[in-house]
């Protein structure tokens, strides 16, 4: 019965591409799913003016206000992805809701808003500065999950994937996969 040692390599997290491209999705999903049901529960409560799933026409080249938050949710989600890289599980989901509510809504704020010719910080009314916090929170928190769940593993599967595959650790095997004493 001959053996053979197993040296397979599975990373812990995936490729940096396929990561992104969970950001990107996970960023997209959480516009319509967190940050659009932010805004429904807001207008319902009557906190807000402002609809949920908005279809009214962007400029430049006219489409849906929903599908342009929905890409440029992902954009965001893409960058997000590429920053919290290292993290995983209740930090990964805490970064995202935290900085998800200050970085787009300060680029909301002081890039896009003068851009639109409208006014600063939302005109620097209470509650129209608080609503565009909620909502990118909102969103934040729900691309977080998105990583978590879609993206990576939890930080045990993570010191579990690491321990098993340092190079002292390997295991020998049969040729039908069973486990035989360590090497």
């Amino acid at each position: 019965m001959g053996t053979t040692v197993l040296r397979s390599y599975r990373p812990a997290t995936p490729s940096l591409t396929q990561w992104i491209g969970v950001g990107f999705l996970a960023g997209a999903a959480s516009v319509l799913v967190f940050h659009q049901g932010a805004i429904a529960v807001m207008h319902a409560l009557e906190l807000t003016q402002r609809v949920p799933y908005p279809m009214q026409p962007t400029e430049p080249f006219g489409v849906p206000q929903i599908w342009s938050l929905t890409f440029w949710g992902g954009v965001w989600g893409a960058v997000f992805a590429a920053l919290f890289r290292r993290l995983d599980g209740g930090r990964l989901i805490a970064a995202s809701l935290v900085l998800g509510a200050l970085l787009p809504t300060l680029v909301a704020w002081f890039v896009v808003a003068p851009l639109k010719g409208q006014p600063l910080a939302a005109g620097f009314a209470p509650m129209a500065m608080a609503f565009g916090l909620i909502v990118n929170g909102a969103w934040g928190l729900g691309t977080g999950l998105g990583l978590v769940v879609f993206g990576g593993k939890t930080r045990v599967e993570r010191r579990s994937n690491q321990r098993r595959h340092a190079g002292t650790d390997r295991r020998r095997v049969d040729r039908r996969g069973r486990g035989l004493q360590p090497a």
